[in-house]
């Protein structure tokens, strides 16, 4: 669709309808690097990456971001060299067919990765369904710009361009926003830990000290840390971080490691 929409953007002289190719062709790369991404986090944890390759996920999304914001640089130098020097459409029929035919593809993509996105909770393919949902209403945006510009309003026509530019980098400064949160650790579920600690006191004779979650791709790390009576036995404590693990992963299907540690209860 990139290729068609560039192409035809040239033919009709549209700078918009150039710009939003431009942006289709970005989408195919991110796609890409979503698919590399996601196949290389489901490599085994080795020697190196003891934890696994799962940020790599976030990591794509990151680098993906950064390229997006260049190309958005490009595109809003030219729409406004356009803007500058405006001229009539050639073929604007053919461009009018072409983004509607490109937005009404670009959102049924978005809603089918969203849909497998939040399902999984994939965060890179989140970020493919946001672009290509932004890709779909930029290419109705420029539908709009181009029909204004047909009917004489020459200018509108790098407008759109310019719009487009400005959905592009909206979308990178979320996903790099985001993919850097998980990069370095952060997560903030206070429901999530609550529930943990529900499911962790239930068991007798059991305080808890502390809950900490990090994110790791599609999935959630969690160390409980926990106190018990110094009077209890091995095996009592076994059994007991057994119950709480099996619990968390039972209720949670995205909680995929559990590191439970314990120490004696201070007598006062």
């Amino acid at each position: 669709m990139g290729i068609v929409e560039i192409v035809a953007g040239e033919l009709a002289g549209s700078i918009g309808l150039t710009a939003d190719g431009i942006d289709s062709m970005s989408d195919a790369l991110v796609s890409f690097l979503v698919w590399l991404g996601l196949k290389i986090s489901r490599r085994t944890p080795d020697e190196r990456f003891h934890f696994g390759y799962y940020k790599i996920e976030s990591f794509v999304a990151f680098v993906g971001a950064i390229g997006l914001i260049g190309i958005a640089g490009a595109i809003l130098y030219r729409s406004y060299l356009a803007f500058l020097d405006p001229k009539p459409l050639n073929m604007p029929v053919l461009a009018l067919a072409v983004l509607l035919i490109a937005g009404t593809i670009s959102l049924y993509r978005a809603f089918q990765m969203r849909k497998i996105a939040r399902k999984y909770n994939i965060s890179s393919l989140k970020l493919d369904a946001n672009n290509a949902a932004k890709d779909g209403s930029a290419s109705f945006l420029i539908f709009l710009t181009v029909l204004a510009s047909s009917l004489g309003f020459h200018q509108i026509d790098a407008v759109g361009g310019m719009a487009v530019a400005v959905f592009i980098l909206f979308v990178s400064y979320v996903v790099i926003k985001e993919s850097s949160l998980v990069l370095l650790d952060a997560y903030h579920n206070p429901l999530l830990v609550e529930e943990i600690r529900k499911i962790a006191e239930g068991e007798l004779k059991v305080r808890i000290t502390d809950i900490l979650l990090r994110a790791a791709g599609p999935y959630i790390q969690t160390e409980i840390h926990i106190e018990v009576e110094g009077s209890m036995t091995v095996e009592q404590l076994d059994r007991i971080k057994t119950h709480i693990e099996n619990g968390v992963k039972q209720k949670f299907d995205g909680v995929r490691r559990v590191v439970i540690t314990a120490r004696a209860r201070r007598l006062n």
